[in-house]
């Protein structure tokens, strides 16, 4: 794929991206994406076959885009406190954006293809943020800045936690206090002080 086939197949990512936050993922349909992208319907199957394969792509750039803000904001210097605080501020600023956010096309997608098997994206990228922060929590008792006995079992639960809150962030609201008081009683339960 040369240069400019990259740049256009980037740009109908970037705008599917934003129709898929507007309209969620079950009311999207190619001609959408076409209109919002003004190329033809041909243009468009050049790079993709369908919905479905276009939302999973713009999941995957998402992601990666998501992991380049969190490590590019890491330092030498950070402790194992300072790496979870960052990461704990960036899922409360997704947590209260209203707007700009895949969070109801993600669950329309996964409760219409329901897959319990290892290649649900979904369940991989839960499982791959329990991973990084069973690590980052194992190295904050190795600094003597945690306290924690079963580092795994914290990890599982603080991305249940994450993912609770963003169902309630999309369903009923929730406020910044809200956000606050939970990552605290999270931060609280494992601080050495």
């Amino acid at each position: 794929m040369g240069e400019k086939s990259v740049q256009k197949k980037k740009y109908i990512l970037e705008t599917a991206r934003r129709v898929f936050m507007e309209k969620g993922y079950k009311n999207v349909t190619m001609k959408d994406i076409v209109e919002a992208c003004e190329i033809s319907r041909g243009g468009l199957y050049l790079y993709f076959d369908s919905t479905e394969q276009i939302f999973l792509e713009v999941l995957e750039l998402d992601a990666a885009e998501t992991d380049d803000v969190f490590t590019e904001n890491i330092t030498q210097e950070d402790t194992a406190a300072d790496i979870l605080t960052l990461f704990l501020k960036e899922q409360k600023k997704e947590l209260l954006r209203k707007k700009n956010t895949l969070t109801v096309a993600v669950y329309e997608y996964f409760f219409a293809h329901k897959s319990t098997d290892k290649n649900n994206m979904l369940r991989r990228q839960f499982d791959a943020g329990v991973r990084v922060l069973e690590k980052l929590i194992e190295a904050g008792i190795a600094s003597g800045e945690f306290y924690c006995e079963d580092p795994r079992g914290a990890a599982s639960n603080i991305m249940y936690v994450l993912e609770g809150m963003k169902i309630d962030a999309q369903t009923f609201g929730i406020t910044e206090k809200m956000v606050d008081e939970q990552l605290l009683y999270i931060m609280q339960g494992l601080i050495i002080e």
